[in-house]
């Protein structure tokens, strides 16, 4: 017989979307930062080259963001972005209209300050 655990309710949370190229992966967290859902393009049915649209991105969203509200009664949450792929724009779509409310957006995008050697020039 399963043990059902107690359900928690987080009120304030975060929501980090991971927008690549081939996908968009979607984690919400407690204030502490601990998850306690996630999503992804895979995971709500999409496979190959459809995963990385802006529908499945939207599919995506939705669909955590309404598991996080139904289990957890979410309420307040902050956003942080990552990623230049093609679901970074409808995620943050549905998420701002969704019934939650948004404390802050943040673009936590990793940028090169200087990269990697470039290879040595040709010499022809």
């Amino acid at each position: 017989m399963k043990k059902k655990k107690d359900q928690k309710i987080v009120e304030k949370g975060r929501i980090y979307v991971v927008a690549t190229f081939n996908n968009t992966m979607v984690t919400i967290t407690d204030e502490k930062g601990s998850p306690i859902v996630t999503g992804s393009s895979g995971r709500h049915g999409f496979a190959g080259t459809r995963k990385s649209t802006p529908y499945a991105a939207t599919v995506t969203t939705d669909g955590t963001i309404k598991k996080a509200t139904g289990d957890f009664a979410m309420r307040e949450v902050a956003v942080y972005v990552k990623g230049i792929g093609p679901g970074r724009e409808s995620a943050l779509r549905v998420i701002k209209g969704s019934s939650l409310e948004i404390s802050k957006i943040i673009d936590i995008t990793p940028v090169p300050h200087n990269g990697v050697r470039p290879p040595k020039l040709r010499r022809v």
